[in-house]
């Protein structure tokens, strides 16, 4: 390769957290996602040029090694050249969460679609804006079923992977509104932000009858929190309800938890806007994913893992230019506070510079976000809101 520098402390980095996988399934994550990063984009014929070209091999030699594991066979012997990339979900989280010192840590769960092909169910860590996907299922779009066996094996997983002591939000929006689902993220000690639909009911504590959801909130400027039942002539799921319609939305946030209402604050709903960001990322401005021509839900599953992998390098390389104050970071707010580039975007541009030169800088790991703990920490909420309502505009 031209410039090996920039490759052989990336293979470094994924060893050091992918210790279990084959070192055949390490060497084609870090080359197929430097690849990705070279590229500015996982379209599988614009990788293969990005990596023939820096590798200085044909098109067709190149495009044989990025096969073997995306699309793998039956070896010589007959054993099964399988890619389980939900092994790699694991590597993922502990290394996105690596430099979370307080062990708190916000994840968003949702379905993307690739065009009408395929429904990809999601679980990300949001950080800065961005999310970075550590776990999902990949699916026919004319599936039938309920996800919520998928998203309870997803969550599982990374609750082994992540062990004890951590204080997990898990945030849904309105389309995975379920009694079942919620039960089973606070089965595993994690807390669940699900926002709910406006027509259902909530009975508070000591309340004879419920009242519409709505009620909590009617109009701009209104909170409500306390513990009590939703649904109750229904479901009757026992949860605090955390409503609010802030100045500027169109609707009010009707969000459901097992916290108590002391400790907890609809606010925080405002991370999950994050992962669209990210699904913008994947999708369209960033890696493209919206274009792949596969057919086949399994590829796009382990094609999806080197483009995580790409991802969380890109955001860490933003959050570290964003850390050092370099010359492009001076003008990253526009019109009305609007952000100019995201994390990912600022990212992937320095990272494309420093490997033009050959030379790659030594990233740190992803910093603690800041979390507030109650609505106290007034600054820090009407931050997350405002971020909520203003998308940042991609490179």
């Amino acid at each position: 390769m031209p410039h090996p520098k920039g490759l052989y402390p990336w293979q470094q980095r994924v060893a050091t957290f992918f210790p279990a996988l084959p070192a055949t399934r390490r060497r084609w994550l870090a080359v197929v996602s430097f690849a990705m990063v070279l590229a500015r984009s996982a379209l599988l014929n614009r990788v293969v040029l990005a990596l023939a070209l820096a590798a200085q091999q044909s098109f067709n030699t190149a495009r044989q090694f990025v096969r073997k594991l995306y699309r793998p066979q039956r070896d010589p012997d007959g054993h099964d050249g399988s890619f389980d990339y939900t092994a790699c979900f694991a590597g993922l989280l502990r290394w996105a969460t690596a430099g979370f010192t307080d062990r708190r840590l916000a994840l968003a769960i949702d379905p993307t679609y690739l065009g009408s092909r395929f429904t990809a169910l999601t679980v990300s860590v949001v950080f800065g804006g961005c999310a970075v996907p550590v776990a999902w299922h990949v699916q026919r779009g004319d599936a039938p079923g309920s996800w919520n066996a998928h998203w309870e094996r997803l969550l599982g997983l990374l609750r082994q992977a992540l062990g004890e002591g951590w204080q997990v939000l898990v945030l849904s929006d309105r389309g995975l509104q379920s009694k079942e689902l919620f039960e089973a993220i606070t089965a595993l000690g994690w807390h669940p932000l699900m926002r709910v639909k406006k027509a259902g009911h909530f009975r508070p504590d000591g309340w004879h009858q419920g009242w519409p959801l709505q009620r909590f909130a009617a109009q701009r400027g209104q909170r409500w929190r306390g513990r009590g039942v939703a649904w109750p002539s229904s479901s009757r799921l026992a949860c605090t309800l955390l409503a609010c319609w802030e100045p500027g939305h169109q609707e009010a946030w009707l969000i459901l938890t097992d916290l108590e209402s002391a400790s907890a604050a609809a606010l925080w709903y405002a991370w999950r806007s994050w992962i669209e960001q990210g699904f913008r990322d994947l999708k369209s401005d960033g890696w493209q994913l919206a274009k792949t021509r596969m057919t086949d839900p399994e590829r796009v599953a382990r094609w999806w893992t080197a483009a995580a992998l790409a991802t969380l390098w890109a955001v860490e390389a933003g959050a570290e230019a964003r850390r050092l104050e370099i010359p492009a970071t001076r003008t990253h707010v526009g019109v009305d506070r609007a952000a100019v580039t995201s994390l990912f975007a600022l990212g992937l541009a320095w990272l494309g510079e420093q490997l033009g030169r050959g030379v790659v800088r030594r990233l740190r790991r992803l910093p603690q976000p800041r979390w507030p703990p109650d609505e106290a920490e007034s600054d820090v909420l009407k931050e997350l809101d405002w971020i909520a309502q203003h998308q940042t505009i991609p490179l």
